[in-house]
């Protein structure tokens, strides 16, 4: 068996590490006691695996917080906080991110037109923001399992919201396979098995 070329990685149709950037959005304690969607440790353990595995690939990240420059409310949550050290948290006070300079301009700077969206709560952050970004003719992709809603009803209604405008849902683990996309491409396999089985699919 031998596997087709590598595509372009800048052209391709799907999520490369080359085309894409990763923004996580409000990962902190507060955001997350009101998730009512999903069991919260299970939450945590999906959005570890996305920042793990996008932090693998080399994708660039944008990391956000709200209102903790305020003292209002506790930054990024620590195990998650430890993966994204080299990414400090830009802070904000609104709602929607993208209408914060800063985080705009980290986005741009990326240089990517395919953003994969990781925010609480999937209804607002991840909403408000995913549809700002698809009017800018962003490609969007919420990682739907490690994203939770204030309410089963609401994380969907957030999600068909920006479903409806555009965006692609995914998953942390077709994420990941989606990076990966050959196992031939030997340096990032082990990696790959440890954060997708070692640790995850056939532990639990």
């Amino acid at each position: 068996m031998t596997s087709q070329g590598i595509r372009d990685p800048l052209a391709d149709h799907l999520i490369t590490p080359q085309n894409a950037a990763f923004v996580f959005i409000d990962y902190q304690p507060e955001q997350l006691a009101a998730v009512r969607s999903m069991d919260h440790d299970l939450l945590v353990k999906n959005a570890v695996s996305a920042v793990r595995t996008v932090k693998a690939f080399g994708v660039p990240v944008v990391h956000s917080t709200v209102n903790v420059a305020s003292g209002q409310v506790q930054s990024t949550l620590p195990e998650l906080a430890a993966l994204l050290k080299d990414d400090p948290p830009v802070d904000r006070t609104t709602v929607n991110s993208w209408e914060d300079t800063e985080f705009v301009q980290a986005v741009h700077a990326t240089g990517r037109r395919k953003i994969i969206f990781c925010a609480l709560w999937t209804e607002v952050c991840m909403a408000f923001a995913a549809l700002d970004a698809l009017r800018e003719g962003y490609e969007v992709y919420p990682v739907v399992d490690a994203i939770g809603g204030t309410s089963l009803e609401a994380h969907r209604a957030g999600l068909e919201r920006v479903i409806q405008a555009g965006a692609q849902p995914i998953s942390w683990v077709s994420l990941a396979c989606e990076l990966q996309r050959d196992w031939a491409r030997v340096e990032t396999v082990s990696t790959m098995v440890e954060i997708t089985l070692t640790d995850r699919l056939l532990k639990e």
